[in-house]
């Protein structure tokens, strides 16, 4: 009797993040996924590939048969594709080798057709906004609020995008009701921070739901990753796309982001408890002028400092002063200096990321020892720091609600 190769009948993220993408490996004999490593297959039918090719090359849809060629598909990279898909609830997910190449194939997706005005509130992380604004790829960019989207949407608007929680100040946004100011036009939120575990873009009207998988999707700061979760026709654009300019994912990159979704409830969960104490202690202490933590929880957290935030970054010795997030280890990084130099100054200050932000992934150790290294980077001197900030000693902290 053949093995039943269905997707698992299960929609909770803790089920489908074990098993989805995993589902024919006892009808073929195994337990662990298969890392194919292959960049061409051999096949000696070449009237049908061409066949393929040519199906390929009109709509995008992936080729049914044996794998043809890296660039167009690789087996690995599919299992995570369809495994992010059933997390975020979406008919298809398209991988690429960085969150950036991700993005970049959205806009040139849309470019295709001839949209090319994106609609797109900040903060978002430095990098997509330096795209958006740059131009680097052709696109005219409006930065608004999320009250302003609807007034702001044109009739060769793209997109609209939207990070949520923001990187870096974590500030939310309704996106049921912004999904409805976007009409027709497609909604992208970059749901890296909050992850399928604790929020699911697409239940809430967006057509595109964007992942730097570099980051909690991975999991342990050992590997680079895009994807782009979205509806089957969408996918299929995409993945023309990525055929076309090569953002590939690798393989080995594609088996250890399969492997990181496995655990990504337990490691979300857990290092979202921690940085719920750390932000409880944070607000409370008179080193700390305001805390930045999301309704929705995570792992993310943002705090602005009395003291100077740079001594605080030279002071860690747990934690890691680093760029990037979501890996097992806590990282902390101050936003002005480096993920988002990139934004001019002013439009960094307007969206709220102010000089003293500093901005920490909180990561599996212990809360006390991470909050001893917190504590004694810190500083323990308030009142000669309050002197030379300008800030009285005997400011109330505040807890920002992001």
């Amino acid at each position: 009797m053949d093995a039943d190769t269905t997707p698992v009948d299960a929609n909770t993220v803790d089920t489908l993040a074990v098993h989805a993408g995993r589902e024919d490996l006892a009808a073929l004999g195994l337990h662990a996924p298969p890392i194919d490593l292959s960049t061409t297959y051999p096949s000696y039918d070449s009237r049908g590939e061409a066949a393929r090719i040519d199906a390929f090359a009109a709509t995008g849809e992936a080729p049914e048969g044996p794998p043809v060629y890296g660039r167009l598909g690789n087996p690995t990279v599919a299992r995570f594709e369809a495994a992010l898909a059933r997390l975020e609830d979406t008919e298809a997910a398209v991988a690429f080798a960085s969150g950036m190449a991700a993005l970049s194939a959205v806009l040139l997706a849309q470019h295709t057709t001839g949209l090319r005005h994106v609609v797109a509130v900040r903060p978002l992380y430095g990098c997509s906004d330096h795209l958006l604004t740059a131009g680097l790829l052709g696109s005219e960019v409006t930065w608004t609020d999320p009250a302003g989207v609807a007034d702001a949407i044109r009739p060769d608007t793209a997109l609209v995008m939207v990070e949520s929680p923001a990187n870096p100040t974590l500030a939310e946004v309704d996106l049921e009701a912004l999904a409805e100011a976007c009409g027709t036009v497609p909604l992208l939120v970059d749901n890296t921070f909050a992850t399928p575990v604790l929020q699911r873009p697409a239940r809430s009207g967006a057509r595109l739901v964007l992942h730097s998988a570099t980051k909690y999707l991975g999991g342990h700061g050992d590997v680079l990753g895009g994807v782009v979760a979205c509806d089957e026709a969408f996918a299929r654009r995409l993945r023309q796309i990525r055929f076309a300019t090569g953002g590939v994912l690798h393989p080995l990159a594609g088996y250890l982001l399969l492997r990181g979704l496995a655990t990504l409830p337990v490691r979300v969960r857990a290092a979202s408890a921690t940085a719920a104490e750390l932000v409880a202690r944070l607000a409370a202490d008179p080193r700390v002028l305001r805390v930045h933590y999301p309704k929705v929880g995570g792992a993310m957290v943002a705090f602005e400092t009395l003291t100077d935030p740079h001594d605080v970054i030279a002071r860690v010795r747990l934690i890691t002063p680093a760029v990037s997030l979501g890996s097992v280890d806590s990282l902390i990084q101050h936003p002005a200096s480096i993920s988002h130099r990139i934004v001019p100054e002013d439009d960094r200050a307007s969206s709220g990321v102010s000089d003293r932000l500093l901005r920490m992934s909180v990561g599996l150790e212990d809360v006390e020892d991470l909050w001893r290294d917190l504590d004694r980077a810190l500083g323990s001197t308030l009142s000669t720091r309050a002197v030379h900030t300008g800030v009285h000693a005997a400011e109330e902290p505040l807890l920002a609600d992001a």
